[in-house]
């Protein structure tokens, strides 16, 4: 696991998730994280959360506009490659499509409103 501090900076919503997350009981292990998968390539996530043994990479996408299924499965494939069950993606709106995958692969959608709603 490489950890990178990007001069990137950090959104509001990333701020609202880690809150989310400790709300609920998980444990923030990391932020913005870069993981060798099994197939060689660096999988960047935006959170690694822990509940129990159950560790979960999380993307955040502080977007104006819906999320579709091709970044859902991105998350998937991603998570698959790093051995993390059970992503999380959080973001604005998502596409039906998005929805009915996320269903199908065990794939939490958190919405911004779910998630700014929570305090």
């Amino acid at each position: 696991m490489i950890n990178e501090e990007h001069n990137k900076p950090k959104s509001r919503l990333l701020d609202l998730a880690v809150q989310y997350f400790k709300k609920e009981g998980y444990k923030v292990n990391s932020e913005n994280v870069m993981m060798e998968g099994h197939s060689g390539v660096l999988r960047h996530f935006d959170l690694i959360v822990q509940k129990g043994r159950n560790e979960q990479g999380v993307w955040v996408r502080d977007w104006n506009r819906t999320i579709g299924v091709n970044v859902i499965i991105n998350l998937d494939t991603s998570s698959e490659d790093v051995d993390l069950s059970s992503p999380i993606m959080i973001g604005e709106k998502f596409s039906d499509h998005a929805k009915s995958y996320s269903n199908r692969r065990k794939i939490s959608l958190l919405t911004k409103q779910k998630i700014g709603s929570f305090r």
